[in-house]
């Protein structure tokens, strides 16, 4: 195993970001075998129903999820290396946090407003940017997205009140 032995304060261990990895993929598994069987997994008068194939893509997700949780929780004492530091971890995470509000923000506000405050955020906050130029971007792209996708394709994008406001 390479990499720095584990224990240092606000260290991640590779032991357990590899336990709850497999974790995931056994629940991501059980979900897709669970709604498989929802919608049927046996095959029609015309072909396949429509969990056939996701049913066994479920059970193979499933079998490597626990796989991999045994093989961990076997070697547990032999995983002793530092997947992440708190040092390297704080970027990812002033990068994380944001991402999951803006995400957060389209169900509540549209969008077009996620956006424009996301990005506008971001380029004044990482970026470094001045005023002018952030509010060029962050207005742009909303506007771009609208006429790409509402006008052009013909895809709504989710809205929230201000658009629903102004009639869009």
């Amino acid at each position: 195993m390479a990499g720095p032995e584990a224990g240092a304060r606000g260290d991640i261990a590779t032991r357990w970001v590899e336990l709850v990895v497999a974790l995931l993929f056994v629940l991501a598994g059980a979900i897709v075998i669970v709604d498989s069987l929802r919608v049927g997994i046996t095959w029609a008068e015309d072909g396949p129903r429509a969990g056939y194939f996701p049913f066994y893509i479920g059970c193979l997700l499933t079998f490597a999820g626990l796989y991999v949780t045994v093989e961990t929780l076997l070697r547990w004492k032999k995983i002793d290396t530092t997947f992440v530091t708190r040092d390297r971890l704080k970027p990812v995470l002033l990068m994380l946090f944001p991402s999951i509000a803006f995400v957060v923000l389209i169900a509540w506000l549209g969008i077009y407003v996620a956006s424009f405050l996301y990005i506008g955020a971001f380029m004044l906050w990482q970026g470094k940017y001045g005023w002018l130029p952030a509010l060029g971007v962050s207005a742009g792209l909303p506007i771009v997205l609208f006429l790409v996708f509402e006008k052009w394709f013909l895809v709504p994008l989710p809205k929230g009140p201000i658009e629903h406001l102004l009639g869009f």
